[in-house]
């Protein structure tokens, strides 16, 4: 069972950067434009290599042309995906 990840993303920072509100809330950053598609396929490549993945393991559900977005992660279960996070949310607090 693949995990999903619910996440914002926002195009047009100065670096890409996974932050873990401690609420839980998952806000990616992007250094991509979002304009045809670059901010998105950014962010596939970005989630790719947090979690040691192949980008076409990535699949971006819903949120197309949205801040707001559901990406399955094929190959990640849900405790590894949690692990990430919590590593992120240690860093930000």
């Amino acid at each position: 069972m693949p995990a999903i990840l619910h996440l914002k993303a926002k195009p047009n920072s100065k670096a890409n950067q996974l932050l873990v509100a401690p609420d839980g809330s998952v806000t990616v950053r992007l250094k991509a434009p979002a304009q045809d598609g670059k901010a998105n396929a950014c962010l596939l490549a970005y989630l790719a290599g947090l979690f040691g993945v192949r980008k076409s393991s990535i699949t971006l559900l819903t949120g197309h042309t949205a801040p707001f977005k559901k990406v399955s992660l094929d190959t990640v279960d849900e405790a590894s995906l949690q692990q990430v996070l919590a590593r992120y949310q240690q860093l930000a607090t």
